[in-house]
């Protein structure tokens, strides 16, 4: 495969051809031209025409025959594998993931840390060290490595690969303009193509891709109460400029708006990405020693350095507090599923970004809120679910956004 233009957007009929069986070799091979012709609705000779591009370029290869009721057998078609890699880079709740993937969406290589703290050099000095790990890692795939991926939180600038962040300000959230040139930071360290996407997004396109076992079309992956990725209709949804997908509202100006109490409309504040679990948590142990002695027993930490890790550890042990944090959150983020549920009908929500370990009580609360809250019609069908490739997904959708690019553009 040659360098793709991982910014491209609009794709030919061709290109868009491409995109189709590499999607069906993914998830049905290994398959028979037959079987592909039917699944696209176009006639064997055009498949033909297709797949023999792809054996010639190595990207596809025939292998073992079919069982066939008579005649001659079917030959199987699979994608090769080391036909192309991609590094893939999602940060997450509580980590940042760095993979090397293959064409088939095998882990080659995988790296993890702890998620950096909030300021921009932090997060883009962490991000280029992880890329570093991996490349170190994976001497002996450099010179098929077609881009690097990064899924990360933010409105991203699709023209510059740069991101915009909205800082917190105090306790309020102003609209200062942060961004992260990150796409150049990249491309310029690594000299390899970059794509920067939304977390969210990434990792709704990760999960659509490589776990749903069904067909689903219409899907919602909810990053927390922050922002959410959208399949609709079978295609990524990013709305005019790229920015659909930010859950909340906010005006810094009309603080009263947003000091209410859980379940009034105010559900579409902008909670912090953990929805607001440790600072909960963190009140209720700094107005009572005696708690907080119980809830830090045997974790060695202080109040001030709690995490979200430690809360759902607490939880796990049928701690009060814990517990009664983890509900409030559940139901701030049933409600604005619910919202959506309601707008976009969707047939499945997957939760992830981390939250995938708050266990099975928290799913099954944020399950009844949803229920509570939206339309019986919307809900009938509707599953609800925690992310299959959890703390990977991100990584996973960015990757995979570069390899589909790059095989559309052979």
């Amino acid at each position: 495969m040659r360098t793709p233009d991982l910014q491209k957007e609009i794709f030919s009929e061709k290109e868009k051809r491409n995109i189709e069986i590499l999607g069906i070799l993914r998830k049905h091979g290994p398959i028979s031209r037959s079987d592909i012709s039917q699944e696209m609705g176009i006639n064997v000779v055009s498949i033909s025409n297709y797949i023999d591009d792809f054996i010639k370029l190595n990207l596809v290869y025939e292998k073992e025959l079919d069982v066939s009721e008579g005649g001659r057998r079917p030959v199987l078609l699979d994608l090769n594998p080391r036909a192309g890699y991609a590094i893939g880079v999602g940060l997450n709740l509580m980590n940042m993931v760095g993979l090397l993937v293959d064409l088939k969406g095998n882990i080659i290589t995988k790296t993890q840390i702890a998620r950096p703290q909030a300021s921009v050099k932090d997060v883009s000095e962490c991000l280029l060290d992880i890329v570093r790990e991996i490349l170190r890692r994976s001497k002996g795939y450099v010179e098929n490595i077609k881009g690097i991926g990064i899924g990360i939180a933010g409105l991203i600038n699709k023209q510059d690969g740069s991101i915009h962040w909205p800082q917190k300000m105090d306790h309020y959230y102003a609209y200062a303009s942060v961004d992260l040139p990150l796409r150049g930071l990249m491309e310029k360290e690594f000299n390899l193509p970059t794509l920067i996407e939304n977390d969210a997004t990434s990792a709704c396109f990760g999960e659509h891709w490589f776990d749903l076992k069904e067909n689903y079309k219409n899907v919602l992956y909810m990053f927390s109460g922050v922002g959410c990725g959208m399949i609709i209709n079978g295609e990524l949804y990013r709305g005019a400029q790229g920015y659909a997908g930010e859950t909340s509202i906010y005006n810094f100006k009309e603080q009263d708006m947003f000091a209410c109490e859980f379940a009034k409309p105010c559900f579409v504040k902008r909670w912090d990405l953990d929805l607001g679990i440790v600072e909960e948590v963190k009140k209720v142990l700094l107005a009572d020693a005696q708690k907080a002695k119980d809830f830090l027993w045997g974790a060695s930490i202080s109040i001030e350095h709690l995490e979200l890790k430690n809360v759902f550890t607490a939880a796990r042990f049928k701690n009060p507090i814990a517990l009664q944090a983890l509900e409030k959150a559940a139901k701030r983020l049933g409600i604005k599923i619910a919202f959506l549920v309601n707008l976009l009908n969707p047939q499945m929500v997957v939760i992830g970004g981390g939250f995938e370990e708050a266990g099975d009580e928290f799913l099954q609360m944020i399950r009844n809120t949803v229920n509570d809250w939206a339309f019986r019609e919307a809900t009938s069908n509707l599953k609800i679910v925690y992310s299959q490739l959890r703390e990977n997904a991100v990584a996973m959708g960015a990757a995979s956004l570069v390899l589909e690019k790059a095989f559309a553009q052979i």
